[in-house]
């Protein structure tokens, strides 16, 4: 991948890419290399080497960053609609699952963004709120995407969702 300078590259991600970028964030969450406006420095190059020995792609930290603002814009998004009674994650089908359309359109009517996330397909769902639930409290009894996505059977405090196996 080579651009001319000052030129953007962008790069189409894969599902296979996904899971080898969201591979090295949720494991660098768990060991806390978050900075305070980011990811530290050696875990961008550590995203970038897998992505680029998993997948086979070239990629940098430009690639990196700009696919993590989706991810941010993703779980800012569905959190939200998670955490309005009538909502819950469908683990399954990788989406929204909504109790009826009323409650839909109703939620819809004030929040404009959202419309696009009625039947949308968002893979990795465990891992993106396991990532980002953290950057996005915003009051004293805010919970995480995971927490209003589903009660969770096990309660081993700290530890992360794993990544699903290729090709799920």
């Amino acid at each position: 991948m080579s651009a001319a300078k000052g030129k953007r590259v962008y790069l189409t991600w894969t599902d296979e890419m996904d899971c080898a970028l969201l591979a090295v964030h949720v494991e660098h969450h768990n060991n806390g290399d978050h900075a305070q406006n980011g990811w530290k420095p050696h875990v961008y190059n550590a995203a970038i080497k897998n992505v680029r020995d998993k997948c086979n792609v070239e990629n940098t930290k430009d690639n990196i960053t700009s696919r993590c603002k989706t991810f941010d814009k993703h779980y800012e998004i569905i959190s939200k609609i998670l955490s309005q009674s009538g909502f819950a994650w469908d683990l399954d089908n990788n989406k929204m699952s909504i109790d009826c359309d009323d409650v839909w359109n109703r939620y819809v009517e004030g929040n404009k963004a959202a419309s696009c996330y009625k039947t949308k397909v968002v893979k990795n769902w465990d891992a993106i709120s396991t990532i980002y639930s953290t950057d996005h409290a915003n009051g004293e009894s805010a919970g995480t995407g995971a927490k209003d996505a589903q009660a969770s059977p096990e309660q081993d405090g700290d530890a992360s969702p794993k990544l699903p196996p290729k090709g799920q």
